[in-house]
């Protein structure tokens, strides 16, 4: 029992570790942001007046509403379309089977094994004139929201493919007995359970995609209505950082902010999605 207890405390002491670890930094901005200029910070420290100033400034000196604007836009396009896509495939790949699904089925994974930075600049002209279609892409939200989707599609296979595998077979069989279609079987056998699996890729997709920073920098720098809100707190810090450096940790808090929002809200699917075991084989 002695043993069980000490065993219980050092877990605990651990985990509490590295939430400190993980929590000071997080700490240290918001705590800078919510400081006057005036005001001499050094390292952590906590604000006897709590002065909202930064916020404001921040948000209108930096134009984050055209940021945040573009970053709903392509996050949000990109984990609809990337949730649907990665439900069809992964539940083609992991209740069915077809010829070429040993085949295609690693070919979709070279989405998450490949390095994205190294597509970027063949992104970049092809976007500047796409091949046939003589299309230009270059500072458009298409430039952001077709790479990342291809990504997305990647992670989303490997990720609903795993949770189907790992359905009972007797759910599909009497679905298959009572007459159901495959679209049937999906939709009203199998989706139902998959909600908390697909919550969780959804908030990962959107997480990865709001905070997207290098394609945005290639691929649409050149347009300021195009810009999200990562690129711009970027362009902004590098402008501000000497002059008042709350600003920029105001800016950089306003940022993180709606993923914060998201994960709250979503919490219990995304525990949950994450304890159904939707990684396991």
């Amino acid at each position: 029992m002695t043993f069980g207890r000490l065993d219980r405390a050092g877990t605990y002491l651990v985990l509490c570790t590295f939430a400190l670890i993980a929590i000071y930094p997080i700490l240290s901005i918001l705590f800078l942001a919510l400081h006057r200029k005036e005001d001499l910070v050094t390292g952590f420290a906590f604000p006897t007046r709590i002065d909202l100033s930064s916020f404001e400034a921040a948000w209108t000196e930096g134009n984050f509403a055209t940021g945040f604007k573009s970053s709903f836009i392509v996050a949000a396009t990109v984990t609809a379309v990337s949730a649907v896509l990665s439900i069809g495939t992964g539940y083609a790949f992991g209740t069915m089977r077809f010829t070429g699904d040993r085949i295609v089925f690693p070919i979709i994974l070279l989405g998450i094994i490949f390095p994205y930075e190294a597509t970027v600049i063949p992104l970049y002209y092809d976007f500047s004139d796409v091949p046939l279609l003589h299309w230009h892409l270059l500072n458009t939200y298409w430039a952001l929201i077709l790479p990342q989707i291809g990504q997305s599609v990647a992670f989303g296979t490997f990720w609903m493919r795993a949770f189907f595998r790992s359905t009972p077979r007797s759910l599909i069989e009497a679905a298959r007995i009572d007459g159901a279609t495959s679209f049937g079987v999906l939709g009203r056998v199998l989706l139902p359970q998959a909600m908390p699996a697909v919550l969780t890729m959804s908030v990962l997709v959107f997480t990865y995609t709001w905070n997207e920073f290098l394609l945005a920098l290639v691929l649409v720098s050149g347009s300021e209505s195009h810009q999200t809100a990562p690129l711009g707190l970027s362009f902004f810090a590098g402008a501000s950082r000497a002059g008042d450096p709350t600003k920029v940790a105001a800016a950089a808090v306003l940022v993180a902010l709606p993923i914060l929002v998201v994960y709250l809200f979503l919490q219990r699917h995304f525990v949950r999605g994450m304890l159904a075991g939707a990684l396991k084989e």
